[in-house]
């Protein structure tokens, strides 16, 4: 289909008609993307790139994976879209499908609202808690949960906030990982907690073991909702179907997005038990969430995550990084944090910008989340070898930084 484009060929071209053409959000890009196959991708001169980020962590299954490909084209040649008035066989299999992944308790059910992204599950999730009557909810310092305004409103960083007061109000913020602090917040007024089980935007912060389960107790004691947010640790990126799961709990709500189109954009907002039925005809809606497309790409992800054995993969490759890259016991590195395909690598001094700009150059796209961290999550897909080429030039890009 290239007659649809004009395409000069060049990064400098094409990157002075991006800002001739684009609103400046996101500033100069690092390099304009042509093409990706598994877990790399090429740019408009040619050269290539071991993609470890993962399009911010949507990419779970690398680039052009066959199998998305084909049932996304088997798709849109059959039924592209329909609205909301109607349904369709893949939106239905799919929200059946998400929610047989969780472990509920016996007689605990849940149902699914379909959105375009994970911004939109988190506002569809907001709504929700105004449902219960109350509007109180308690976010945590360093959350990230979106630039809409409902979304922005339980984000943390003051940068993101300051430009669009006044938002949404009645948000108390406390200390990510304190479960003290969160019973402290947490009243009989409480609509809400919302919580990442691992802080993916504030650089990959672990909480400590108890924590969620902490949260869940504080909750249930006020009758607040449990909002766990996996946008980012969602559909596998952290070894398991979600975050949550290693500690044993049953959220009332869960957001995902991200991971679960493999790059179609996809989200959800999960209700489990009597948050499901919270949302009633009128009180929301999408014109795209859960098309026909979208849906049958969640589907085609789901199905390959399980057919591949990936949560294992994801395990076993994040482990190898951990390994890895702390035996190479640099100056400039402190240790690596997270857990399977979430991780980063936390720095001993604020230049992470310097490295993922020379990692780049290498050949490599990482991310810098804070200052003295990088931040890895590349596709489940990714093998030891190319692993391994990584932590290997590793050392060498952190030789050239500047102090």
């Amino acid at each position: 289909m290239s007659e649809l484009l004009t395409v000069d060929g060049t990064q400098a071209a094409l990157t002075t008609r991006y800002a001739g053409a684009l609103m400046n959000t996101f500033g100069a890009p690092k390099r304009v993307l042509v093409r990706g196959e598994g877990a790399y991708l090429w740019d408009a001169d040619g050269n290539k790139y071991l993609d470890l980020l993962g399009g911010l962590a949507v990419n779970c299954l690398g680039h052009a994976h066959p199998f998305v490909v084909s049932a996304v084209t088997s798709q849109l040649a059959t039924l592209g879209h329909v609205s909301n008035f109607f349904a369709s066989a893949p939106q239905i299999a799919l929200a059946e499908k998400l929610l047989g992944l969780f472990d509920a308790p016996e007689g605990v059910t849940g149902k699914v609202f379909f959105t375009n992204s994970g911004t939109e599950a988190n506002e569809a999730a907001f709504k929700i808690t105004r449902r219960t009557g109350r509007t109180k909810i308690v976010s945590t310092i360093g959350a990230f949960h979106g630039r809409s305004m409902g979304a922005l409103a339980v984000t943390w960083k003051p940068a993101y906030r300051e430009a669009f007061a006044p938002l949404p109000g009645d948000v108390e913020f406390v200390p990510y990982g304190d479960a003290e602090a969160l019973a402290a917040a947490v009243d009989d007024q409480t609509a809400a907690v919302v919580l990442e089980p691992i802080q993916g935007e504030n650089g990959v912060v672990v909480p400590p073991d108890s924590y969620l389960q902490a949260a869940r107790r504080i909750t249930s004691e006020h009758g607040a909702l449990l909002w766990i947010d996996e946008i980012q640790t969602g559909i596998g990126r952290t070894g398991s179907w979600f975050a949550f799961e290693k500690d044993g709990i049953t959220p009332d709500l869960v957001t995902v997005a991200k991971g679960l189109g493999a790059g179609i954009p996809i989200g959800a907002c999960i209700g489990l038990g009597a948050a499901a039925d919270l949302l009633q005809p009128g009180n929301h809606g999408t014109t795209f969430g859960g098309n026909p497309v979208a849906a049958i790409a969640g589907l085609a992800v789901l199905t390959v995550i399980e057919r591949d054995g990936l949560l294992d993969q994801v395990n076993a490759i994040g482990n190898h990084l951990t390994d890895a890259v702390t035996a190479l016991d640099h100056p400039l590195i402190e240790g690596v944090r997270g857990r399977g395909l979430l991780l980063a690598i936390q720095l001993t001094q604020p230049v992470s910008d310097q490295v993922a700009a020379l990692a780049l150059e290498a050949g490599f796209i990482v991310n810098n989340p804070i200052a003295d961290a990088l931040r890895l999550a590349p596709p489940y897909i990714l093998g030891k070898a190319d692993a391994d080429s990584f932590v290997a030039a590793l050392p060498g890009l952190l030789d050239k930084v500047e102090i």
